[in-house]
């Protein structure tokens, strides 16, 4: 019961984690686009707060990870959870690149171009659909 508990509590987070990293690109191209200081303003806060909520929910997910470890450590012989660690990495680095774009627009006058940032507001799903799709099927 206490495994299927924190495992429980473990996806709940991640879906706390995935809702920002979902939305908080999305707010990157709002941002961009703004052509007034106030709504640059507004959305540099509306993005510093997002980022410390899925940062919770980013640290509460691996917490209840490690202790899903620890209480099963065959998860680290199986391939398919191999796998599902390096799309996290991926997923860790994907994180930090969006805490670098939050310094960069609160720091410069970034009105312009999102055509990237469309795209990058895309990656997070190829993680989510990779990391439930091995967790689900345990392919290998």
């Amino acid at each position: 019961m206490l495994y299927l508990t924190i495992k429980a509590l473990h996806v709940a987070f991640m879906v706390t984690w995935f809702a920002g990293l979902f939305y908080l690109p999305r707010l990157f191209i709002y941002h961009t686009e703004a052509t007034d200081t106030a709504s640059r303003e507004r959305f540099t806060v509306m993005e510093r707060r997002l980022f410390a909520i899925m940062t919770i929910g980013a640290v509460l997910t691996a917490i209840f990870g490690f202790a899903l470890i620890a209480l099963n450590k065959a998860l680290l012989q199986a391939h398919w959870f191999q796998v599902k660690l390096l799309l996290l990495v991926g997923l860790a680095i994907y994180h930090y690149r969006s805490y670098l774009w939050i310094v960069r627009l609160r720091d410069t006058d970034a009105a312009g171009d999102s055509r990237w940032l469309r795209w990058f507001n895309e990656v997070p799903v190829i993680f989510l659909l990779g990391v439930i799709i091995l967790a689900v099927t345990k392919a290998f």
